[in-house]
Protein backbone atom coordinates (compact mmCIF):
# COMPACT_ATOMS: atom_id res chain seq x y z
CA UNK A 1 0.00 0.00 0.00
CA UNK A 2 1.30 3.41 -0.98
CA UNK A 3 1.43 5.63 2.12
CA UNK A 4 3.28 8.59 0.63
CA UNK A 5 3.66 11.40 1.75
CA UNK A 6 3.59 9.94 5.26
CA UNK A 7 6.70 8.40 6.74
CA UNK A 8 5.25 7.44 10.16
CA UNK A 9 2.02 6.72 12.00
CA UNK A 10 1.41 8.22 15.44
CA UNK A 11 -1.05 6.54 17.80
CA UNK A 12 -2.59 9.34 19.88
CA UNK A 13 -4.35 8.49 23.14
CA UNK A 14 -5.47 9.88 26.49
CA UNK A 15 -2.97 8.17 28.78
CA UNK A 16 -3.37 6.79 32.26
CA UNK A 17 -1.48 6.04 35.48
CA UNK A 18 0.53 2.83 35.75
CA UNK A 19 1.36 2.96 39.49
CA UNK A 20 -0.54 4.17 42.57
CA UNK A 21 1.84 7.11 42.97
CA UNK A 22 1.00 8.20 39.40
CA UNK A 23 -2.75 8.55 40.02
CA UNK A 24 -3.03 12.06 41.48
CA UNK A 25 -0.31 13.59 39.25
CA UNK A 26 -2.12 12.09 36.25
CA UNK A 27 -5.43 13.59 37.38
CA UNK A 28 -3.68 16.94 37.91
CA UNK A 29 -2.60 16.78 34.25
CA UNK A 30 -6.14 15.96 33.12
CA UNK A 31 -7.72 18.79 35.11
CA UNK A 32 -4.97 21.40 34.73
CA UNK A 33 -6.31 24.95 34.89
CA UNK A 34 -9.68 24.02 36.39
CA UNK A 35 -8.79 24.75 40.02
CA UNK A 36 -9.90 21.36 41.33
CA UNK A 37 -8.50 20.80 44.87
CA UNK A 38 -6.12 17.91 45.47
CA UNK A 39 -8.56 16.40 47.98
CA UNK A 40 -11.16 16.01 45.22
CA UNK A 41 -8.59 14.43 42.91
CA UNK A 42 -7.66 11.94 45.62
CA UNK A 43 -11.33 11.07 45.95
CA UNK A 44 -11.68 10.51 42.19
CA UNK A 45 -8.46 8.52 42.26
CA UNK A 46 -10.16 5.83 44.33
CA UNK A 47 -11.54 4.47 41.06
CA UNK A 48 -7.97 3.70 40.01
CA UNK A 49 -6.92 2.36 43.40
CA UNK A 50 -9.65 -0.28 43.12
CA UNK A 51 -7.57 -1.67 40.26
CA UNK A 52 -4.17 -1.41 41.91
CA UNK A 53 -3.61 2.25 40.97
CA UNK A 54 -3.18 1.28 37.33
CA UNK A 55 -5.34 2.20 34.37
CA UNK A 56 -5.64 -0.50 31.70
CA UNK A 57 -5.43 2.04 28.88
CA UNK A 58 -1.66 1.97 28.34
CA UNK A 59 -1.51 -1.83 28.19
CA UNK A 60 -4.43 -1.81 25.76
CA UNK A 61 -2.58 0.68 23.59
CA UNK A 62 0.48 -1.57 23.65
CA UNK A 63 -1.69 -4.45 22.43
CA UNK A 64 -3.05 -2.24 19.65
CA UNK A 65 0.47 -1.16 18.68
CA UNK A 66 1.60 -4.79 18.46
CA UNK A 67 -1.44 -5.69 16.36
CA UNK A 68 -0.85 -2.70 14.07
CA UNK A 69 2.78 -3.63 13.49
CA UNK A 70 1.79 -7.20 12.66
CA UNK A 71 -0.93 -5.97 10.29
CA UNK A 72 1.43 -3.53 8.57
CA UNK A 73 4.05 -6.25 8.11
CA UNK A 74 1.47 -8.70 6.73
CA UNK A 75 0.22 -6.12 4.23
CA UNK A 76 3.54 -4.75 3.05
CA UNK A 77 3.29 -1.40 4.83
CA UNK A 78 6.83 -0.40 5.78
CA UNK A 79 6.12 2.44 8.19
CA UNK A 80 7.31 3.06 11.76
CA UNK A 81 4.60 3.48 14.40
CA UNK A 82 4.99 5.85 17.35
CA UNK A 83 2.78 6.43 20.39
CA UNK A 84 2.01 9.60 22.35
CA UNK A 85 -0.51 10.49 25.09
CA UNK A 86 -2.13 13.75 26.07
CA UNK A 87 -1.94 13.26 29.83
CA UNK A 88 0.73 10.71 30.73
CA UNK A 89 3.94 9.07 29.62
CA UNK A 90 4.69 8.61 26.75
CA UNK A 91 3.68 12.23 26.14
CA UNK A 92 2.87 13.64 22.71
CA UNK A 93 5.67 16.16 23.00
CA UNK A 94 8.22 13.40 23.58
CA UNK A 95 6.82 11.36 20.69
CA UNK A 96 7.09 14.35 18.34
CA UNK A 97 10.67 15.00 19.44
CA UNK A 98 11.58 11.35 18.89
CA UNK A 99 10.05 11.35 15.42
CA UNK A 100 12.02 14.45 14.51
CA UNK A 101 15.22 12.87 15.84
CA UNK A 102 14.51 9.79 13.73
CA UNK A 103 14.13 11.89 10.60
CA UNK A 104 10.34 11.66 10.30
CA UNK A 105 8.99 14.61 8.32
CA UNK A 106 5.26 13.92 8.14
CA UNK A 107 3.19 11.58 10.30
CA UNK A 108 -0.45 10.55 10.12
CA UNK A 109 -2.18 10.55 13.52
CA UNK A 110 -4.75 7.98 14.59
CA UNK A 111 -6.67 9.29 17.62
CA UNK A 112 -8.32 6.75 19.93
CA UNK A 113 -11.49 8.84 20.11
CA UNK A 114 -14.00 8.05 17.37
CA UNK A 115 -16.49 10.91 17.77
CA UNK A 116 -16.73 14.70 17.49
CA UNK A 117 -16.52 16.84 20.63
CA UNK A 118 -14.12 19.29 22.22
CA UNK A 119 -12.60 16.72 24.58
CA UNK A 120 -12.65 13.95 21.97
CA UNK A 121 -11.37 15.88 18.96
CA UNK A 122 -10.47 19.56 19.17
CA UNK A 123 -8.50 19.23 22.42
CA UNK A 124 -6.42 16.47 20.83
CA UNK A 125 -5.77 18.72 17.84
CA UNK A 126 -4.74 21.54 20.18
CA UNK A 127 -2.32 19.24 21.97
CA UNK A 128 -0.90 17.97 18.68
CA UNK A 129 -0.26 21.57 17.66
CA UNK A 130 1.51 22.23 20.97
CA UNK A 131 3.55 19.03 20.64
CA UNK A 132 5.07 20.15 17.34
CA UNK A 133 5.82 23.76 18.28
CA UNK A 134 9.51 24.15 17.57
CA UNK A 135 9.71 20.55 16.31
CA UNK A 136 10.16 19.88 12.59
CA UNK A 137 7.40 17.30 12.15
CA UNK A 138 4.11 17.84 10.28
CA UNK A 139 1.12 15.99 11.71
CA UNK A 140 -2.13 15.11 9.91
CA UNK A 141 -5.00 13.61 11.88
CA UNK A 142 -6.88 10.74 10.24
CA UNK A 143 -10.63 11.34 10.00
CA UNK A 144 -13.28 10.31 12.52
CA UNK A 145 -14.23 6.66 12.09
CA UNK A 146 -17.40 6.22 14.16
CA UNK A 147 -19.29 5.04 11.06
CA UNK A 148 -16.51 2.98 9.48
CA UNK A 149 -17.25 -0.77 9.08
CA UNK A 150 -14.08 -1.57 11.04
CA UNK A 151 -15.53 0.19 14.09
CA UNK A 152 -19.24 -0.63 13.73
CA UNK A 153 -18.63 -4.24 12.70
CA UNK A 154 -16.90 -5.51 15.87
CA UNK A 155 -19.66 -4.01 18.03
CA UNK A 156 -22.32 -5.62 15.84
CA UNK A 157 -20.54 -8.96 16.03
CA UNK A 158 -20.17 -8.83 19.82
CA UNK A 159 -23.76 -7.70 20.34
CA UNK A 160 -25.08 -10.48 18.08
CA UNK A 161 -23.13 -13.05 20.08
CA UNK A 162 -24.49 -11.70 23.37
CA UNK A 163 -28.09 -11.70 22.14
CA UNK A 164 -27.75 -15.26 20.83
CA UNK A 165 -27.56 -16.56 24.40
CA UNK A 166 -29.67 -13.89 26.10
CA UNK A 167 -33.28 -14.52 27.13
CA UNK A 168 -36.18 -13.20 25.09
CA UNK A 169 -37.02 -9.58 25.88
CA UNK A 170 -33.40 -8.57 26.53
CA UNK A 171 -32.94 -4.81 26.17
CA UNK A 172 -29.73 -3.56 24.52
CA UNK A 173 -28.31 -0.43 26.18
CA UNK A 174 -25.71 1.45 24.15
CA UNK A 175 -23.43 3.54 26.36
CA UNK A 176 -20.99 6.37 25.79
CA UNK A 177 -19.20 9.02 27.83
CA UNK A 178 -21.50 11.86 28.84
CA UNK A 179 -20.43 15.41 28.04
CA UNK A 180 -21.93 18.82 28.92
CA UNK A 181 -24.88 19.66 26.69
CA UNK A 182 -23.07 22.85 25.64
CA UNK A 183 -20.15 20.75 24.38
CA UNK A 184 -22.57 18.53 22.48
CA UNK A 185 -24.25 21.56 20.89
CA UNK A 186 -20.86 22.83 19.67
CA UNK A 187 -19.70 19.48 18.32
CA UNK A 188 -19.33 19.50 14.55
CA UNK A 189 -20.02 23.25 14.54
CA UNK A 190 -22.41 25.57 16.42
CA UNK A 191 -25.79 23.92 16.93
CA UNK A 192 -24.88 20.78 15.02
CA UNK A 193 -24.91 18.40 18.02
CA UNK A 194 -22.72 15.97 16.09
CA UNK A 195 -21.60 14.00 19.18
CA UNK A 196 -25.10 12.86 20.09
CA UNK A 197 -26.22 12.31 16.51
CA UNK A 198 -23.14 10.25 15.68
CA UNK A 199 -23.79 7.96 18.65
CA UNK A 200 -27.46 7.64 17.79
CA UNK A 201 -26.51 6.63 14.26
CA UNK A 202 -24.00 4.01 15.43
CA UNK A 203 -26.46 2.61 17.99
CA UNK A 204 -29.14 2.26 15.31
CA UNK A 205 -26.75 0.48 12.94
CA UNK A 206 -25.49 -1.96 15.57
CA UNK A 207 -29.02 -2.63 16.81
CA UNK A 208 -30.25 -3.41 13.30
CA UNK A 209 -27.22 -5.53 12.43
CA UNK A 210 -27.46 -7.52 15.67
CA UNK A 211 -31.23 -7.95 15.50
CA UNK A 212 -31.92 -6.06 18.72
CA UNK A 213 -35.67 -5.59 19.14
CA UNK A 214 -35.42 -3.20 22.10
CA UNK A 215 -32.59 -0.73 22.53
CA UNK A 216 -31.70 2.69 23.92
CA UNK A 217 -28.76 5.06 24.42
CA UNK A 218 -27.43 6.00 27.85
CA UNK A 219 -24.40 7.82 29.23
CA UNK A 220 -21.71 7.28 31.85
CA UNK A 221 -18.80 9.05 33.54
CA UNK A 222 -20.48 12.37 34.25
CA UNK A 223 -18.29 14.75 36.25
CA UNK A 224 -18.15 18.45 37.15
CA UNK A 225 -20.69 20.75 38.72
CA UNK A 226 -24.14 19.22 39.34
CA UNK A 227 -25.63 22.53 38.16
CA UNK A 228 -24.24 22.11 34.64
CA UNK A 229 -26.51 20.08 32.33
CA UNK A 230 -24.92 16.97 30.81
CA UNK A 231 -26.25 14.43 28.33
CA UNK A 232 -28.66 11.97 29.97
CA UNK A 233 -29.87 9.46 31.02
CA UNK A 234 -27.11 8.18 33.27
CA UNK A 235 -26.65 4.44 32.82
CA UNK A 236 -27.54 3.67 36.45
CA UNK A 237 -30.70 5.78 36.36
CA UNK A 238 -31.59 4.19 33.04
CA UNK A 239 -31.23 0.66 34.41
CA UNK A 240 -33.60 1.57 37.25
CA UNK A 241 -36.12 2.94 34.76
CA UNK A 242 -35.89 -0.16 32.58
CA UNK A 243 -36.44 -2.30 35.66
CA UNK A 244 -39.54 -0.28 36.55
CA UNK A 245 -40.82 -0.92 33.03
CA UNK A 246 -40.46 -4.67 33.51
CA UNK A 247 -37.11 -5.36 31.81
CA UNK A 248 -35.36 -8.41 33.27
CA UNK A 249 -32.21 -8.65 31.12
CA UNK A 250 -29.84 -6.10 29.56
CA UNK A 251 -26.89 -6.28 27.20
CA UNK A 252 -24.65 -3.23 27.59
CA UNK A 253 -22.70 -2.10 24.53
CA UNK A 254 -20.01 0.61 25.16
CA UNK A 255 -20.07 2.17 21.67
CA UNK A 256 -18.31 5.31 22.93
CA UNK A 257 -15.04 3.50 23.64
CA UNK A 258 -12.53 1.67 21.47
CA UNK A 259 -11.13 -0.41 24.35
CA UNK A 260 -11.88 -1.52 27.91
CA UNK A 261 -10.29 1.35 29.80
CA UNK A 262 -11.31 2.88 33.13
CA UNK A 263 -14.73 4.21 32.12
CA UNK A 264 -15.64 0.71 30.97
CA UNK A 265 -14.22 -1.41 33.77
CA UNK A 266 -15.32 0.95 36.56
CA UNK A 267 -18.41 2.83 35.36
CA UNK A 268 -19.93 -0.18 33.59
CA UNK A 269 -18.35 -3.41 34.86
CA UNK A 270 -18.29 -2.20 38.48
CA UNK A 271 -20.93 0.48 39.13
CA UNK A 272 -23.56 -0.36 36.50
CA UNK A 273 -23.22 -4.08 37.16
CA UNK A 274 -23.72 -3.44 40.88
CA UNK A 275 -26.87 -1.45 40.09
CA UNK A 276 -28.17 -4.30 37.93
CA UNK A 277 -27.45 -6.85 40.65
CA UNK A 278 -29.26 -4.68 43.19
CA UNK A 279 -32.28 -4.62 40.87
CA UNK A 280 -32.10 -8.31 39.97
CA UNK A 281 -31.38 -7.51 36.32
CA UNK A 282 -29.43 -9.97 34.21
CA UNK A 283 -26.41 -7.92 33.02
CA UNK A 284 -23.95 -8.62 30.23
CA UNK A 285 -21.40 -6.16 28.86
CA UNK A 286 -20.00 -6.83 25.39
CA UNK A 287 -16.40 -6.31 24.33
CA UNK A 288 -15.04 -3.14 22.74
CA UNK A 289 -13.09 -3.41 19.45
CA UNK A 290 -9.67 -3.33 21.15
CA UNK A 291 -7.27 -5.12 18.80
CA UNK A 292 -10.01 -6.81 16.74
CA UNK A 293 -8.54 -7.58 13.28
CA UNK A 294 -11.22 -5.54 11.50
CA UNK A 295 -10.51 -2.52 13.71
CA UNK A 296 -6.77 -2.81 13.16
CA UNK A 297 -7.30 -3.15 9.40
CA UNK A 298 -9.49 -0.03 9.52
CA UNK A 299 -6.55 2.04 10.80
CA UNK A 300 -4.42 0.86 7.89
CA UNK A 301 -7.26 1.63 5.46
CA UNK A 302 -7.73 5.13 6.88
CA UNK A 303 -4.00 5.72 6.50
CA UNK A 304 -4.09 4.62 2.86
CA UNK A 305 -7.19 6.73 2.20
CA UNK A 306 -5.63 9.90 3.62
CA UNK A 307 -2.34 9.27 1.83
CA UNK A 308 -4.18 9.02 -1.49
CA UNK A 309 -6.05 12.25 -0.75
CA UNK A 310 -2.77 14.03 -0.01
CA UNK A 311 -1.37 12.79 -3.34
CA UNK A 312 -4.41 14.20 -5.12
CA UNK A 313 -5.75 10.80 -6.15
CA UNK A 314 -9.43 9.78 -6.18
CA UNK A 315 -10.40 7.63 -3.23
CA UNK A 316 -13.50 5.89 -1.92
CA UNK A 317 -14.32 7.08 1.60
CA UNK A 318 -16.11 4.20 3.28
CA UNK A 319 -18.91 5.06 5.72
CA UNK A 320 -22.05 3.33 6.98
CA UNK A 321 -25.42 4.73 8.00
CA UNK A 322 -27.04 8.10 7.51
CA UNK A 323 -23.99 10.32 8.14
CA UNK A 324 -21.39 10.73 5.36
CA UNK A 325 -17.72 10.00 5.90
CA UNK A 326 -16.35 12.77 8.11
CA UNK A 327 -13.96 15.21 6.41
CA UNK A 328 -10.20 14.99 6.91
CA UNK A 329 -10.09 18.58 8.15
CA UNK A 330 -12.48 20.08 10.69
CA UNK A 331 -14.19 23.46 10.21
CA UNK A 332 -12.49 26.20 12.20
CA UNK A 333 -15.65 26.57 14.32
CA UNK A 334 -15.97 22.82 14.97
CA UNK A 335 -16.19 21.72 18.62
CA UNK A 336 -15.28 25.13 19.99
CA UNK A 337 -14.66 25.59 23.69
CA UNK A 338 -15.67 29.10 24.86
CA UNK A 339 -12.86 28.97 27.45
CA UNK A 340 -10.19 28.07 24.92
CA UNK A 341 -8.98 29.63 21.68
CA UNK A 342 -5.80 27.63 21.17
CA UNK A 343 -4.47 26.91 17.69
CA UNK A 344 -4.98 23.40 16.33
CA UNK A 345 -3.79 21.12 13.56
CA UNK A 346 -6.21 19.91 10.91
CA UNK A 347 -8.74 22.72 10.45
CA UNK A 348 -9.93 24.88 7.57
CA UNK A 349 -12.57 27.50 6.83
CA UNK A 350 -15.64 25.62 5.63
CA UNK A 351 -18.94 24.37 7.02
CA UNK A 352 -20.05 20.76 7.35
CA UNK A 353 -23.33 20.38 5.53
CA UNK A 354 -26.37 18.62 6.94
CA UNK A 355 -25.90 14.92 7.62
Amino acid sequence: MDVRPFDALLLVSFGGPERPEDVVPFLENVTAGRGIPRERLEEVGQHYFLFGGRSPINDLNRELLDALREDFAANGVDLPIYWGNRNWDPYLRDAAAQMAADGVQRAACFVTSAYSSYSGCRQYREDLYDATTGVQVELSRLRHYFNHPGFVGPFTEATSEALATAPAGTHVVFVTHSIPTSMNEASGGPGREAYQRQHESVAAMVAEGAGAEQWSLAYCSRSGSPHMPWLEPDINDHLRELHRQGTESVVVVPIGFISDHMEVIFDLDTEARATAEELGLRFERVETPGAHPDFVAMIRELLGERAAVERGEPVERVALGDIPAWPDLCPTDCCLNPRSSKPTIGSADFAIGPA
